[in-house]
């Protein structure tokens, strides 16, 4: 089963990328398996005098190679930790397999859902270049793991995202995931909904990681809207689409001002879901949910420039819009009850003569105004028009915006764990549970009133350079586009990046949230609650 939220942009200019490995599951054990090169089999802390345990398949396994796999794990040091890892090679195969040259004992500690997406990923790093896994990981079940269909999803997004490769080289990648991953064990076997479910998960990560990671040489808004209409095609969605003539005519006057220097002009995108089956006249009846992505394809600081060392990785600061495009088009992968609609502003903070300048005043979707005071605090001048827009024109039920927003949110939080500002608690604890279950976690700061004085302007509604307590006061200039909707701001500049490999989590940008936003959406009542408490 391949996903098709992971498959490669097909515009001219990027190199054919590599694809995440298709799945398929079986009821055999690992080692009756023919035709793949290596066997996976988890080890499991013991207790007592048995340090650790070989699981579902490896007794089988080792009878029919004839080698002592307990006492390789124990030369191996091996322990039952989560995504410990040893390799045995088997040059001569089975009698039955003779493809196999490769067996991985892979820890999976107390094997809870974040053990076994590290173990995935673990697996993934140790098979890269391979042909086909067979694998009884996710056939084991510990503390967390309420049945077999959080085991199967959990491992199944870190076997995918642990072998995320971006390459331009022009002799191809440097190395490729492995191509099929079978996951073998009477407990999986009719889990065929759920392992669907997983991909479409495990693909949207890796599309959001994809977006994020392509150079701001081909990416720009108009490369935004390419990939846009591939999804609206493949999904099933409408789409729509403002160019810079629409976004002046309408009003629009912070993308306008953000994208004015670039020679790619800047565009808002929106792409509308509707469950499968639904008419469109019962489709009015159903909640309506807005996500609004910010889409800066690159972020020089505009004419507050960045220094060199923080520009580097400012491909990525559309994260927020291309995880709103990957959850976009899964939604339908998983399920989602209710209607949405995407909203993506799209512009590069360049500089030329017609920059946005200090000092400049701007007019906001609707008419509020904010006086610039720092030309590199420009992704909450798109936002707002984004928000202000969804909140007039489409009456949403729930707002939802998700940003690389500020670095105030990466001093607080370090590298992983997103931040969380809502004016509901009831969305704030779903949006919370929602990252914990999907290995996007999140943490919740307070929209503190205290500090709404700081965003004053003696000229305009609000400035966009407030200083201090960063995080809280952009998400409190954001608040007031919205009206009493209910409304959470994701700030995940702080997880935007990724040092070096972690887990699922390859080096570079992450595409962090389009995991968290489907395992809520993709819930049976993703509003429950919401609109009945406060702020």
């Amino acid at each position: 089963m391949t996903s098709p939220a992971a498959t490669s942009p097909p515009e001219s200019g990027l190199p054919g990328q590599v694809s995440p490995p298709e799945f398929a599951l079986s009821d055999l054990l690992p080692g009756a398996i023919i035709g793949v090169d290596v066997v996976a089999l988890p080890v499991l802390p013991g207790d007592g005098d048995v340090p650790f345990l070989l699981g579902p398949g490896a007794a089988e396994l080792a009878d029919e190679l004839d080698l002592d796999l307990v006492g390789i794990a124990e030369v191996h040091g091996l322990t039952g930790s989560t995504a410990e890892v040893a390799t045995v090679p088997v040059p001569g195969g089975t009698t039955a397999n003779p493809d196999l040259r490769l067996v991985v004992l892979v820890g999976v500690g107390a094997a809870a859902p974040i053990d076994l997406r590290r173990a995935g990923a673990a697996l993934a790093r140790a098979t890269f270049d391979r042909d086909a896994v067979a694998t009884s990981i996710p056939v084991v079940a510990g503390e967390g793991m309420a049945d077999a269909h959080a085991s199967v999803e959990a491992f199944v997004i870190g076997s995918m995202l642990g072998g995320f490769v971006f390459h331009w080289r022009s002799q191809g990648p440097p190395r490729t995931p492995v191509r099929r991953v079978v996951i073998a064990g009477p407990d999986v076997a009719g889990d065929r909904a759920v392992l669907e479910r997983s991909v479409a998960l495990g693909g949207a990560g890796w599309r959001s990681r994809l977006l994020a990671t392509v150079p701001s040489n081909l990416k720009n808004p108009a490369w935004l809207v390419e990939q846009a209409e591939t999804i609206a095609t493949a999904a099933g969605l409408d789409l729509q689409v403002w160019d810079e003539q629409d976004l002046a005519a309408e009003g629009f006057g912070g993308i306008v001002a953000v994208g004015a220097a670039s020679v790619t002009p800047p565009r808002l995108i929106r792409l509308d879901y509707t469950p499968r089956g639904v008419s469109a006249r019962a489709a009015k009846k159903l909640p309506l949910v807005v996500l609004v992505g910010k889409g800066i394809t690159f972020d020089s600081g505009g004419l507050s420039i960045k220094p060199a060392a923080s520009m580097g990785t400012m491909k990525r600061d559309m994260t927020g819009g291309g995880v709103v495009l990957a959850t976009m088009a899964a939604l339908a992968d998983v399920d989602c009850p209710v209607r949405v609609i995407g909203l993506v502003a799209a512009a590069e903070n360049a500089i030329s003569g017609s920059a946005l300048r200090p000092g400049d005043v701007i007019r906001h979707w609707g008419g509020r105004t904010t006086e610039v005071g720092n030309t590199d605090a420009e992704g909450r001048l798109v936002l707002g028009d984004a928000l202000a827009y969804a909140v007039t024109e489409l009456a949403p039920d729930v707002v939802l915006d998700i940003a690389t927003l500020t670095g105030a949110v990466k001093v607080a939080l370090g590298q992983q764990v997103g931040g969380l500002f809502a004016t509901d608690d009831a969305l704030a604890a779903a949006l919370f549970d929602a990252g914990e279950c999907a290995g996007e976690p999140l943490w919740r700061f307070p929209l503190y009133d205290g500090y709404e004085d700081k965003l004053a302007s003696k000229i305009a509604d609000a400035s966009n350079d407030p200083g201090g307590a960063g995080a809280i006061t952009a998400a409190l200039f954001l608040r007031h586009f919205v009206g009493d909707v209910p409304w959470a701001h994701l700030d995940i500049a702080s997880v935007g990046d990724v040092d070096k490999d972690w887990h699922e989590w390859t080096a570079g940008p992450s595409g962090f949230g389009a995991r968290l936003l489907l395992t809520w959406l993709g819930s049976p009542e993703p509003l429950a609650g919401i609109g009945e408490s406060g702020r």
